[in-house]
């Protein structure tokens, strides 16, 4: 008798998908990844990858060709703020996703798969309270009245309740994870939908000493970064766990985009100056409440942003100098992106 664990993890063409595969690999686990793109980084461990749009339930279907006891949905059509908050890609975003959901919630439930691991975002908290980027208020328990700032966070919200109603009527344990700004190597860096950390990695590694980098705003805006394998570490937590949360997991070592630039620059050993631009910046402030995390799983990061920083510093800066000529970049083209990290 075959008594291996086996695990679908959507969305295994990405950041975090790639990195939660290569820890279930090293469980034990035999890991089914698919999406719609092979990973970019060729982060990809899994025994069998499927490249598929899970927009289409038969695709969802044929990954149940065995006994499955865990799936990980991290797929979602996202990006950084340039991508979730112009308004033109919103029925793209809320389309996409709630499909995706709606197809691996069923998909689960006919096959017999009794544990799934959804992820959310904090872009689901209001508005209302992250206005003040010194105090923003993200507990779980806030996330009413809803009011989120972008048609993201009302798909995660939503998604997050249709997750809820196959546990309360399907029999499926359902673990929820609301993710804080993950970051780290092997996750996008261009392009336009990487997230605030590798943008700014990216421009501190084009810029010359004494050069001057572009960020969108007055940079006062406030955020808390997570790095990757601390992410991992607390969603296998969460699935072994008896809680089904919502729960956070993030940070709560909060900084503003201008001491963010300068940690990076002082990584990097250079003296970056930095223009302030019109640009899309989300809300004011966020930043991780780890009161619930603490309490129902006993986990908190362990590392520093600092730490974080320098290893992925030095992965984006050996990406830049693989792909792009000192001499052929002018660093008004580039703009950071504010906003939380799933399946990328």
């Amino acid at each position: 008798m075959n008594l291996q664990k086996t695990a679908i993890v959507c969305g295994a063409g990405g950041f975090i998908g790639g990195h939660l595969v290569k820890r279930l690999k090293s469980e034990g686990y035999w890991v089914r990844g698919v999406d719609i793109k092979p990973n970019e980084y060729e982060n990809n461990h899994a025994d069998d990858f499927v490249l598929g749009d899970l927009r289409h339930f038969d695709v969802c279907e044929k990954l149940f060709d065995r006994h499955i006891d865990e799936v990980y949905q991290l797929a979602a059509d996202m990006g950084g703020a340039g991508y979730l908050f112009t308004g033109e890609n919103d029925a793209a975003v809320m389309h996409n996703s709630v499909l995706i959901n709606l197809n691996m919630l069923e998909a689960s439930r006919l096959h017999g798969t009794k544990k799934i691991f959804y992820s959310s975002s904090a872009c689901v908290y209001p508005e209302y309270n992250q206005m003040d980027p010194e105090n923003p208020k993200c507990s779980e328990d806030t996330v009413y009245p809803a009011a989120p700032d972008s048609e993201y966070g009302w798909e995660k919200l939503f998604s997050e309740r249709l997750y809820l109603t196959y546990q309360k009527n399907c029999n499926i344990a359902v673990r929820i994870a609301r993710f804080h700004n993950i970051f780290g190597p092997q996750g996008t860096w261009d392009g336009g939908k990487e997230k605030v950390p590798a943008a700014v990695c990216r421009k501190v590694a084009m810029a010359e000493d004494g050069g001057t980098i572009d960020i969108w705003g007055d940079g006062k805006q406030t955020r808390s970064f997570l790095f990757v394998e601390e992410c991992v570490e607390a969603v296998r937590r969460l699935m072994d766990s008896e809680f089904c949360g919502p729960v956070n997991i993030g940070s709560e070592e909060m900084v503003n985009i201008n001491e963010l630039v300068r940690v990076v620059a002082e990584i990097a050993g250079k003296n970056i100056a930095i223009n302030h631009i019109e640009g899309p910046m989300g809300v004011r402030g966020r930043n991780s409440d780890n009161a619930l995390i603490r309490e129902k799983l006993g986990w908190e990061p362990a590392h520093t942003l600092r730490e974080g920083l320098t290893t992925t510093y030095a992965w984006i800066s050996e990406q830049v100098a693989q792909t792009v000529k000192p001499t052929l970049f002018d660093t008004a083209d580039f703009s950071e992106n504010l906003t939380e990290e799933t399946a990328q």
